[in-house]
């Protein structure tokens, strides 16, 4: 078989096949070749989830008559006076607008800003035809129709219009959360009009508010940090703000939206045990790396890059967001208080339902019933586990001012504390509190010399377990030693424990051993503890801190709320979930129709 040259035509088809992927491709490349040029204002407006129509428009430089000419053939650019090794702008291949033509009908016009004259060429499916006069505004209008006509089979490929155009938005929203001083419109038969005005000085938190809505303003961290040459600047989601996938997590370099690996388990690792596995945290980050730093010339969609020192990169994302939830200290999502004010109006007009069998019984517990009263059914050792992290009680009359969880004024159904602040109330779920309160101590103590305090048990606590559990158990007995659990097996069925944490105190010792057990199983036989500490820490923390359903003396409500407000993290617990949710006074207002 000879070899043969192939054709223009075909050459710019394969092209077109890396970067013409589906309509929102197409998009992607004309907004970008916008922001390149200077615009102010980008309007996009589609047809058919832009299949049958993309039209982008701007105010930006313009092209002349020969630069037209030249624009719509392959490795044609105006954007690499640097050479690839200093890329400052989107586009750099030259390759866009020839593979577009090449397997869609486009039309290119263009007039240059201080000319009188505007210019439009026309190619379809790979035919380009000669610049002619147009009359137009400033700027350039790209319009393609009847995209991959010339490449039928492309079609089979494409998703419902409906996907194709919420794509297409995406793509839109990516690029305009970068340039918040560029004012976007989306418009079209297949959509529902879009506008994102140009903002002032608080251009990043104000566009990202917009698009990412859900309260996000409310619940962003500020992220500003440098190492070297590279700053990372933006917002990120406190750890209760966070999603069942990772489809809103931005993340740019340089000013061009990526998918990058590096960075999205540098941010994995930085939420680390503040969020679960299966959750991923909302946020916008802004990477500024020296053009010599990064490679962007990777992939024809330009979505990837390369860093010439990936773990500068790695260290600072993860220290920036750890830095920013470190700072946030107790802060919890607003949400919660949100969906407890949505809540509390549907329960205004439903009907009257008849109290629960048990609601003067586990009501309201305030604090005129005297102390005794509150203590009549607490176990004797649920009574020395609260002596375990109870200080000396607050004086009564402390300032609400001065404490930002306020001072607790009850504690309804046995399980949440309701505490007055300066300007509202607060809402505290006690286990998911003291369950976060619990495994910042034990880090804590496994990031110490000696690990966690053990206490001896007079008497061994016998577990029974089946065979497999017993000799995992014991195969890792010397590795669950520094967490503070020492056992062995007693005999084929059973493990004898003898020592356990001291923070956990009289907890339900074979409840933690058998969930330990579980925790084992899931890990390689090769994969040591050591590799999965704050798993195991979390398991034991849960199973060591007070319970739903146990009554609190009012020093120990206090106490909890005095340690939350000094322990970083302490406003989620280690599932992700809120410990507490605050309500506005003037919120509580609005309800009754004060304000």
């Amino acid at each position: 078989m000879s070899i043969r040259r192939l054709s223009p035509e075909t050459i710019n088809r394969i092209a077109a096949g890396e970067v013409v992927e589906r309509p929102a491709s197409v998009v992607k490349e004309l907004v970008e070749n916008a922001i390149d040029a200077g615009a102010t204002r980008i309007e996009v407006a589609t047809a058919g989830g832009g299949l049958a129509l993309i039209r982008v428009t701007d105010d930006g430089a313009g092209m002349g008559a020969d630069d037209l000419a030249l624009a719509v053939e392959r490795h044609c650019t105006s954007k690499l006076d640097g050479g690839l090794e200093a890329i400052g702008t989107l586009g750099f291949r030259g390759e866009a607008l020839a593979s577009i033509g090449s397997v869609a009908r486009l039309a290119l016009a263009s007039r240059q800003r201080g000319s009188a004259d505007g210019f439009e060429i026309a190619v379809d499916g790979g035919a380009v035809g000669d610049p002619r006069p147009v009359a137009m505004a400033p700027g350039t209008r790209v319009e393609v129709t009847d995209l991959f006509f010339a490449t039928p089979a492309r079609l089979k490929f494409m998703k419902s219009e409906r996907a194709e155009t919420a794509a297409i938005t995406e793509t839109v929203r990516r690029l305009a959360m970068a340039h918040p001083e560029i004012r976007f419109s989306l418009s079209g038969a297949d959509r529902t009009a879009t506008d994102l005005p140009a903002t002032g000085p608080n251009g990043w938190l104000d566009r990202l508010d917009r698009i990412l809505g859900n309260g996000f303003r409310a619940d962003a961290m500020a992220i500003d940090s440098g190492r070297g040459p590279i700053r990372l600047t933006g917002f990120a989601g406190l750890p209760t703000h966070h999603r069942g996938n990772a489809a809103q997590q931005y993340l740019f370099v340089n000013g061009r939206p990526v998918r990058d690996k590096l960075l999205a388990g540098a941010v994995r690792a930085a939420y680390g045990d503040f969020i679960p596995h299966d959750r991923h945290p909302v946020l916008a980050l802004f990477l500024d790396v020296p053009p010599a730093e990064v490679d962007v010339n990777v992939h024809p969609a330009k979505a990837e890059v390369r860093f010439r020192d990936p773990g500068l990169v790695r260290a600072l994302m993860i220290g920036a967001l750890r830095e920013a939830l470190a700072a946030a200290g107790h802060r919890a999502s607003d949400r919660g208080a949100t969906a407890m004010i949505e809540a509390l109006r549907r329960s205004a007009f439903a009907p009257p339902q008849a109290p629960a069998a048990r609601g003067a019984e586990r009501g309201w517990e305030g604090f005129a019933e005297p102390a005794q009263a509150v203590l009549t059914d607490l176990p004797r050792s649920a009574d020395r586990r609260a002596a375990a992290y109870v200080p000396a009680a607050a004086p009564a009359a402390a300032p609400v001012a001065a404490q930002p969880l306020g001072v607790p004024r009850a504690q309804l159904h046995e399980t949440y504390i309701v505490a007055e602040t300066e300007d509202g109330l607060v809402v505290v779920d006690q286990h998911a509190a003291h369950e976060r309160l619990v495994y910042e101590r034990l880090k804590a103590a496994l990031a110490a010399d000696g690990g966690v305090p053990r206490q001896i048990l007079l008497i061994p606590e016998i577990v029974e377990l089946p065979e497999e559990d017993v000799d995992r158990l014991a195969s890792r007995a010397a590795e669950l030693q520094p967490l503070g659990l020492v056992l062995e097996a007693f005999g084929p069925g059973a493990v004898a424990v003898r020592e356990v944490p001291g923070l956990l105190g009289h907890g339900d010792t074979a409840g933690l051993v058998r969930d330990l057990a579980d925790e084992i199983a899931e890990l390689d036989t090769a994969t040591l503890l050591a590799d999965r500490l704050d798993a195991i820490a979390g398991t034991m923390a849960c199973h060591g801190s007070v319970r739903a359903g146990r009554r609190l003396r009012p020093e120990e409500m206090d106490a909890l709320l005095r340690e939350m407000e000094a322990t970083p993290h302490s406003g989620q617990c280690i599932h992700g979930r809120p410990t507490y949710i605050e309500l506005k006074l003037s919120d509580i207002e609005r309800l009754f129709g004060r304000r």
